[in-house]
């Protein structure tokens, strides 16, 4: 028996019972503006097998993320949608080339040291980072959803998922993060502004236990929808006295839903007709080697 000369700090691979953030549901006023943004200025993948209509469009952000963006009056996250894609350079390139076809609409899109910052053609806000250390081995993906809540909420709100859903949460900077999964959280930070108006969009997570989470909605008197065997909804997050602290639709699905770690395609953007490599169509990123014989890590 090998006698054990290193010693890890096992708390760090410890994850809350929400185990992962899928994806965003947004409306947009018009599938091929959508288009344009997601996939031509993002370089993100339309899923080739699901909504493949113009009623509705599901945009897939590496192997566990999506937006889902049906077709309806546009919808304004209140805060913002962290994605990490890699190669700047491109990224840039291809927001750059959208300037002239996304004219007249809410599209901007800035560079800064660490992220680049874009807005959609409806006004929300998508922040844009590099892979590294700060994501772990993302190469794409969505490690976090921000939301800018009322002040004095956050210590609350973070209170609401340790409870309720039993998962990992920290208060720092007047914003509480709460882990969603490997590498994703959902951060509330707190404003001096009131929120905007609650326009119905929301986000889905997956949980491991499915029905703790359930009982505890119910006692607090928030469960808003009871969807089938999977799934169920809520809209209010609530201190234990019942005051209410921030609005967002929250589809919570068991990780026994059909749809769980459903393979996601990635197709590689930087793939065009002119400039054309055979067998690289698909996004892989780049791998090498870590400390143990047969893992790998993201590069």
């Amino acid at each position: 028996m090998q006698t054990a000369t290193r010693s890890y700090d096992r708390a760090g691979e410890d994850l809350g019972n929400i185990v992962g953030l899928e994806h965003a549901n947004l409306q947009v006023a018009d599938q091929g503006t959508a288009t344009q943004f997601y996939v031509s200025a993002l370089g993100l993948t339309r899923d080739p097998y699901m909504m493949t209509s113009t009623d509705n469009m599901w945009i897939n952000v590496g192997a566990r993320s999506q937006f889902h963006l049906p077709t309806g009056p546009a919808q304004k996250l209140r805060g913002k949608v962290g994605l990490v894609i890699p190669d700047r350079e491109h990224l840039l390139r291809r927001l750059g080339n959208m300037k002239k076809p996304l004219e007249g609409t809410q599209y901007a899109f800035a560079e800064h040291n660490d992220h680049v910052e874009t807005t959609c053609p409806w006004g929300n806000r998508i922040v844009v980072h590099q892979p590294g250390e700060r994501f772990g081995d993302m190469q794409i993906g969505m490690p976090y959803i921000e939301f800018d809540v009322p002040a004095g909420t956050a210590k609350g709100i973070a209170g609401f998922y340790e409870k309720v859903f039993d998962t990992r949460t920290r208060v720092e900077n007047n914003a509480a993060h709460v882990s969603v999964g490997k590498g994703q959280e959902l951060v509330f930070r707190e404003s001096a502004n009131p929120p905007a108006d609650y326009d119905g969009h929301h986000i889905q997570v997956y949980v491991a236990n499915f029905s703790r989470p359930h009982q505890a909605l119910v006692e607090r008197g928030v469960l808003s929808e009871e969807s089938n065997r999977y799934q169920y909804r809520f809209v209010d997050i609530v201190d234990e006295a019942g005051k209410k602290l921030f609005k967002i639709e929250h589809e919570v699905r068991s990780i026994t839903h059909p749809m769980y770690l459903r393979p996601l395609v990635n197709r590689n953007p930087r793939q065009n007709n002119r400039s054309y490599v055979p067998g690289r169509d698909v996004f892989v990123p780049e791998v090498e080697a870590e400390e143990l014989p047969g893992r790998v890590r993201y590069g």
